[in-house]
């Protein structure tokens, strides 16, 4: 036997040995585990889409090879819309089951309680769904990141065309709670700052899940305004719209409804979807953008069943994460957060960047109209609003947060 031939051999056993080695490590290593937090039970409509589509993106993840051949675990965990259960739940992913990072939450003040979590506890957790802006900014730190386009943003997609309709005498309706809140304040002072003649006349904010349909519609009537600002969402925006129908509240007069658009909300309308207003969603059958076509490809093989916005969400979030933690070379906090300050991600709705400012990412949203189709509500003469565009300079959001 020659020298080549041995060195050959050598080499090639060595490199066996390193990649044993490398396996036993991963092996050792185990699936990066991702504790995920949302209100399952009293969310089922948005949320059931959502674990579908981060179904979806664990699947494809872990099919290519996972992270650094580690495989991906998702473990959830529902907070029965409690922020006291969802930080008790959290505590039990962290210490029982060890995961790495958390991710999830669907209601405002859930999100901001994981929020403070996360900062007490160092770790990472990615917003998926919660639109507060105090997430990232007021109440902001160094551990948390946030998907999902917040109520600033979406509001500052339909003020432009809010205000194009000319209309002075304004009425709102909300959920009485950080999310409804938050959303009305924003319409309110950038709707001021484009049109300062601009008066409201009428303020209905009944407790989210409990709205007395009947009292809320005749209140806004009676005020007799130009436009209405809805916020309500869920049964409660159902119940909202079978209400308004009934008495005549819409007829002539121009609704601006944030969230209305999405599926899981104008679906359950059915005949009764209204016609004309101005909302943000998702119409999931007509949308161009070139990465949602092997997303809706996908989803639908899957689950024999179209996506809503939830599923969008869902995954793009898993994807975020995998993203992150390819970058930062696993699920360490600290590289992690590095890898996500200016992060891009490819979602169904094309390429996001994380902010290093102030940890929103730019992930956008349609606006359109809603429209009744043979007793079936869907969005017409949409566009989608990339989500860079309506937000404030990083700068100037920076020193909205508190210093980390």
């Amino acid at each position: 036997m020659n020298l080549e031939v041995i060195f050959r051999r050598a080499a090639a056993t060595v490199a066996t040995v390193a990649m044993a080695a490398a396996s036993s490590v991963a092996s050792a290593q185990g699936a990066i585990k991702i504790g995920e937090v949302n209100s399952y039970k009293a969310q089922p409509a948005f949320l059931e889409p959502y674990k579908k589509g981060m179904e979806l993106a664990v699947d494809e993840i872990n099919a290519a090879g996972g992270i650094n051949g580690r495989k991906i675990e998702l473990i959830t965990r529902d907070d029965n819309a409690n922020p006291g259960d969802a930080v008790r739940v959290a505590e039990e992913l962290v210490s029982r089951e060890g995961v790495d990072v958390l991710t999830g939450t669907f209601l405002s003040h859930i999100g901001l309680a994981l929020t403070d979590f996360a900062k007490q506890k160092k770790i990472f957790f990615l917003a998926g769904e919660p639109l507060t802006d105090k997430i990232v900014w007021d109440n902001g730190n160094r551990y948390t990141f946030r998907l999902r386009p917040s109520t600033y943003m979406q509001v500052a997609m339909l003020v432009p065309e809010a205000v194009a309709m000319k209309k002075k005498r304004w009425a709102v309706v909300y959920p009485n709670y950080e999310y409804g809140q938050s959303a009305v304040a924003t319409f309110k002072k950038l709707m001021k700052a484009a049109q300062p003649d601009i008066e409201f006349v009428a303020e209905q904010a009944p407790p989210l899940g409990k709205v007395d349909s009947g009292s809320v519609v005749q209140a806004l009537a009676d005020a007799k305004p130009d436009a209405i600002f809805n916020v309500l969402f869920g049964a409660d925006l159902s119940k909202f719209v079978r209400e308004g129908n009934t008495r005549g509240l819409f007829k002539d007069r121009e609704v601006v409804s944030l969230l209305t658009g999405e599926p899981e909300y104008l679906d359950p309308l059915k005949d009764e979807a209204p016609n004309g207003w101005l909302v943000t969603g998702y119409p999931w059958d007509g949308v161009q953008i070139p990465q949602h076509k092997p997303f809706l490809a996908a989803y639908q093989a899957k689950f024999k069943d179209y996506p809503r916005l939830g599923s969008v969400v869902g995954y793009s979030a898993i994807m975020s994460l995998a993203a992150g933690m390819k970058k930062a070379g696993g699920a360490d906090t600290e590289k992690l957060i590095a890898a996500f300050e200016g992060l891009q991600v490819d979602t169904p709705f094309g390429k996001i960047t994380y902010r290093p400012e102030d940890h929103q990412s730019t992930m956008g949203g349609f606006v359109g109209r809603t429209k009744n189709v043979g007793g079936k509500g869907v969005m017409v003469d949409f566009r989608y609003v990339d989500g860079a565009k309506v937000l404030p300079p990083g700068a100037e959001t920076k020193k909205l947060r508190p210093a980390d």
